[in-house]
């Protein structure tokens, strides 16, 4: 598999194969690299960004607190979707734990008045 790393700004060009079952990272220039390769041939994962309505029809945006499986993307971005968030939130609110049992919780990222 190849791929580019994302975990730095150098995007270091990958390639990941399996051999007797270990896991090889080629391409990497730091550490960060090897685990990102290997965590992608195995489960890829993504932060989540999106908005929220408050109650007023206003908009927030939200992150998720940590990767969630890229097959469930979908399935995260439906329920954030169905968000209403109180007017009186902040940067750094969590108004959503533990989406879909998939540890991660939804953060208050920023306001629009």
């Amino acid at each position: 598999m190849n791929t580019i790393c994302i975990k730095c700004p150098m995007g270091c060009p990958l390639t990941v194969e399996e051999r007797d079952g270990k896991i090889i990272v080629n391409g990497n220039t730091c550490k960060r690299g090897e685990l990102y390769g290997a965590e992608e041939y195995r489960e890829p994962k993504r932060a989540i960004t999106s908005l929220v309505r408050t109650k007023s029809g206003e908009v927030a945006s939200v992150k998720t607190s940590c990767d969630v499986p890229k097959d469930r993307i979908k399935d995260v971005v439906e329920f954030i979707g169905g968000l209403t968030v109180g007017d009186g939130v902040r940067i750094g609110d969590v108004v959503a734990t533990d989406v879909l049992g998939l540890g991660a919780d939804i953060v208050i990222t920023g306001r629009r008045n």
